[in-house]
């Protein structure tokens, strides 16, 4: 498909769904009924739309009170769409590009900052470097723009916040659904809940999956278990436990290579890499409890804890180069093994003075997260590191085995924040204002030599708001907020001379938007951002010997989101970005003029479900983005494309139904991420999964 194609579908879809809004119906649109009448946080999602923004505020906040842009994904629509992995749910997010995380992780570019760090679980910190299931998630929160105050370092382009399926003692659960795609990929999920008594609850969620796609060499398996368990001790207070624990092994493909300014061409499905060595494995396990207390009518209290236990190892065999008649292979392997103990609490306070209704959060967040991870170089045979062999349609890679251990590290991150902020509702006029203090505390040693470096940073962090409220259902806002990342990066794994002597990159976020709730199960909105990024690592230019914090970048752009119940039986999640982003000076990344890799101009997402009748609904998606630098170095562009999606859903009985989805139905040939000039990752032709699922 064309991108002049694709342009015109957003136009059509734009054009059917300005008037569907403007006509809604009258009793659907009550002034300020985009929210539920009590909040109720474990409560199942019910359509697209999700109005309550407690679990992003950490208060009682409506979404459309909260002066940032927020893209929320539903459990209804992660069904819908046939979605099983993070990084697959996230491409219908504006703004968001994924990367192909080396082939064994998450990772995102996020208003044009790329991270794998900056994802959260249940408000904590989940850090590690692995593939996030989503068989026990309830929605997911994706909060643009940097924002400190709340979440900590980091998160310089926003966070991603998993929201888990949590037991209600008032709620039973019997689901189980299995999945069958035309690669040979398949999956099967159970969810049981049960009410224990009237006051507490269990579930348990679990899945197993094989994976398989396109590529001559992929396959693994992933499963795993997540009970969770809710007391009410007593009318004012409940406990949350909640255990998941997953085990993930799949071949590590890291994509083609690029020749000239271009991916390689006649070779998507060709493997490059070493079938045995490229293998990854992660175990994790996270364990949570949480107390929810009402201390008082406008008073209450959050304490949680987690602990994160990450166990990894992956090998690498990856292309380098090619000049179309060979191609170069190089490669590694590592592992790493990371510990977290983490602990938060907050007090949410709503007193109203003199007509002045406050929401006052005040919190900590404390822990501890240990990390040990080495690496070793490939070996291709008497200690050789990297080969060239002729390019062909099947490689014939020579076996690869594990060589000289090049790097081994131990680090021990202690961290200790306090925030304070304030929601000041005058009426016509709402002002927030807040400030929280970190404290990174970062000590390493290199296991090979002995040495040791340490380093100390204490950042405050600021954000302001001014939100405009001409009606209940609309709000303006104009917000200021800060981030900061130290400079030994979003893992700190180790220090080194530089990073140790240098002070954190700062990150600071402008944003002006529009929000409308025209009902409690819809919402629009709109936003202008710029985000600057400074401090960054360059080279002295009077002594390149040096290394100064001179770099500077910026992102600015609009976006556009719909989400929600257009008609009674009409849903869909809308959005659009256009960014614009350059290096404003010199840095280690890049030059002054250049574009920040993986950043789209233009990025077009648009999934949409309609029921035809009570068991018969069809389904849709449109995935449309510009052409993208794979790097800084602007040599290598990834072409635009158009992916079309559509869906189709029946349901037999009460209990039964079946679902098919088609995915690239027009067989775009399309490179939607990249790690590097030389690791590309081709996208899936078209492809077909079928569903059943049983509910009771």
């Amino acid at each position: 498909m064309s991108i002049r194609a694709a342009m015109l579908i957003g136009a059509a879809i734009s054009a059917v769904i300005a008037p569907a809004v403007a006509h809604a119906e009258a009793a659907d649109a009550a002034p300020g009924d985009y929210l539920p009448p009590e909040i109720v946080v474990t409560a199942a999602a019910h359509g697209y739309a999700h109005g309550d923004g407690a679990a992003a505020a950490k208060a009682p906040t409506p979404l459309i009170d909260i002066p940032q842009t927020i893209t929320m994904i539903t459990a209804d629509q992660l069904n819908d769409q046939a979605t099983r992995q993070l990084n697959d749910a996230l491409r219908y997010v504006p703004g968001v590009t994924i990367g192909t995380g080396e082939g064994h992780r998450d990772q995102i570019n996020l208003r044009g900052q790329n991270t794998t760090a900056d994802f959260f679980l249940d408000g904590m910190r989940d850090d590690a470097q692995y593939y996030r299931p989503l068989y026990d998630v309830e929605r997911i929160e994706v909060l643009k723009g940097a924002n400190a105050l709340l979440f900590g370092r980091g998160g310089g382009g926003g966070v991603i916040n998993r929201v888990s399926k949590t037991a209600d003692p008032r709620r039973a659960v019997t689901d189980f659904a299995g999945t069958l795609d035309s690669f040979g990929a398949w999956a099967v999920t159970g969810d049981i809940a049960r009410p224990l008594s009237g006051t507490a609850a269990a579930r348990l969620n679990a899945t197993y999956e094989e994976f398989a796609n396109h590529r001559d060499v992929y396959d693994g398996r992933f499963w795993g278990v997540s009970p969770t368990v809710t007391a009410e001790l007593a009318p004012d207070t409940r406990v949350i436990a909640h255990y998941s624990y997953g085990d993930d092994r799949r071949t590590t493909d890291r994509g083609i290579p690029s020749l000239g300014t271009a991916p390689l061409a006649g070779h998507d499905k060709t493997f490059f890499g070493d079938p045995a060595f490229n293998q990854s494995r992660a175990q994790t396990h996270t364990a949570q409890l949480r107390l929810e207390q009402r201390l008082g009518a406008d008073l209450t209290l959050s304490l949680g804890g987690l602990m994160g236990d990450y166990d990894k190892y992956y090998g690498n065999v990856v292309p380098a180069a090619t000049n179309g008649t060979t191609v170069t292979l190089n490669g590694y392997a590592s592992n790493t093994d990371r510990r977290n103990w983490l602990g938060q609490g907050y007090l949410v306070w709503t007193p109203t003075t003199g007509g002045v209704r406050h929401t006052i959060v005040a919190g900590f967040d404390a822990g501890t997260q240990d990390t040990t991870a080495d690496r070793y170089e490939v070996d291709f045979g008497g200690g050789l590191r990297t080969v060239t062999i002729p390019l062909q349609r099947a490689l014939a890679v020579p076996a690869a085995r594990l060589g000289v251990r090049s790097r081994a590290t131990a680090a021990e991150l202690t961290t200790f924040s306090a925030y304070l902020q304030n929601q000041l509702d005058f009426g016509p006029v709402q002002v927030l204002a807040g400030v929280r203090h970190d404290s990174f505390e970062l000590a390493s040693t290199n296991l090979l030599t002995g040495a040791g470096l340490s380093r100390t940073d204490r950042k405050w962090s600021p954000r302001a708001a001014i939100i405009g409220k001409p009606a209940a259902d609309v709000s303006l806002y104009a917000s200021y907020a800060t981030s900061f990342l130290p400079q030994s990066g979003d893992q700190f794994g180790a220090l080194d001379t530089v990073t140790a002597d240098l002070a954190p990159e700062k990150f600071v976020n402008w944003e002006t938007g529009i929000k409308w709730a025209p009902r409690r199960d819809l919402v629009l909105s709109a936003a202008l951002f710029r985000l600057e990024r400074s401090n960054s690592r360059a080279t002295d230019p009077a002594n390149p010997a040096l290394t100064v914090l001179t770099g500077k970048s910026r992102v600015q752009g609009v976006e556009l989101g719909l989400v929600g119940r257009i008609r009674p039986n009409w849903q869909a999640n809308l959005g659009y970005a256009l960014m614009d982003g350059e290096y404003l000076t010199d840095s280690a990344a890049a030059p002054a003029g250049r574009v920040p890799g993986q950043l789209p101009r233009h990025q077009l997402s648009a999934w949409t479900r309609y029921d035809l009748t009570d068991r018969f609904a069809l389904g849709g998606g449109l995935l449309w983005q510009s052409g993208q630098y794979a790097t800084a170095s602007n040599t290598v562009r990834l072409p635009g494309f158009a992916r079309v999606d559509l869906a189709a859903y029946y349901a037999l009985s009460e209990q039964v139904s079946v679902q098919l989805n088609i995915e690239n139905l027009l067989d775009e040939r399309y490179y939607p991420s990249a790690h590097g000039n030389s690791n590309i990752q081709p996208g899936e032709p078209l492809n077909g999964s079928l569903s059943v699922r049983f509910a009771f």
